[in-house]
């Protein structure tokens, strides 16, 4: 996992009391890379990512767009070499990965950047994967937004998270971003990477924390850690993210079962419209000793 930090020198300015000081210095930052998701060899997605817990990844926005609803749907995965990724001979591949399994450290200093990944999937899921470009504006940002792109996730997703009895204690919620940030530790050598983090909504166990460039792919990671383990849907849980709440995590969220979502930061409209109509329990700007709670409030516990 060394390429999750990259050491770059920078020139420090500072300025106290009028007086001024620059110094040159070493400084740590999160990696950025591209990864290329392949679906039985033919190109589905890329996405801009810090590497590690690829497999994760894959897994994980495969469930958000609906593809697949079970560790049973993701049968393996390759990273690849070849024309574009940084090293490696074109064609030459990485070990096959078992799941929840990354390139070994001595396969990741080999000069293959392993920035493609082959996934093979359940048979019979051909027909999901020919239609999920239709649903690609779901989770971007500059896509069609509004009543559609709720209908279509209401539509697509297999789990029902308003039907989810759970309920948390609001002192739990409230204590849960101090928790991610304790448990971010290339953000403390960065501070450049996102975070989420999934707990058990009754006792505030720690179930999984991924860091990320994007917050898209920190969710995904902690959804495909889970698609993997057979846990899919995430009933019971809360899902902790340490920046805004945006439409595209309320929509992974509802994908994955999750009934609750947490947010350092604000939501948008959008993901309080979906929220609301998805029975999504949505709580924004949870810092210190209060929450603004915009859907479904009945579940936190006061």
């Amino acid at each position: 996992m060394g390429r999750l930090t990259a050491r770059s020198p920078v020139t420090r300015i500072a300025i106290v009391d009028d007086e001024v000081t620059v110094r040159r210095r070493a400084d740590t930052l999160a990696v950025e890379e591209p990864l290329e998701i392949r679906v039985a060899g033919a190109p589905l997605t890329v996405t801009m990512r810090t590497p590690g817990h690829d497999v994760e990844l894959a897994a994980g926005f495969l469930v958000s767009e609906g593809v697949i609803g079970a560790g049973g749907d993701f049968l393996s995965a390759i990273h690849c070499g070849g024309p574009g990724t940084g090293g490696g001979a074109p064609g030459s591949v990485a070990p096959l990965l078992t799941i929840g399994s990354e390139p070994p450290a001595s396969v990741l200093s080999s000069g293959n950047t392993y920035n493609v990944l082959d996934v093979t999937l359940r048979p019979g899921l051909e027909p999901l994967l020919t239609d999920i470009a239709r649903n690609f504006y779901t989770t971007s940002s500059c896509g069609v937004c509004g009543a559609a792109s709720i209908e279509a996730i209401e539509k697509t997703s297999r789990f029902d998270v308003a039907a989810d009895a759970v309920t948390v204690d609001a002192a739990l919620l409230l204590g849960l971003p101090d928790r991610l940030r304790e448990g971010q530790a290339v953000f403390e050598k960065t501070g450049g990477l996102h975070a989420a983090a999934l707990f058990d909504a009754a006792t505030g166990e720690l179930l999984v924390l991924r860091e990320d460039v994007g917050r898209h792919n920190a969710v995904d990671k902690v959804i495909g850690w889970a698609a993997l383990d057979d846990r899919l849907p995430l009933s019971g849980t809360v899902l902790q993210v340490s920046g805004r709440a945006s439409f595209e995590l309320v929509q992974k969220a509802v994908m994955a079962g999750i009934p609750i979502l947490s947010a350092v930061s604000a939501p948008s409209s959008l993901a309080v419209e979906l929220a609301a109509a998805s029975g999504v329990t949505l709580a924004g700007f949870v810092r210190g000793s209060s929450m603004n709670v915009y859907a479904r409030p009945e579940r936190v516990l006061v």
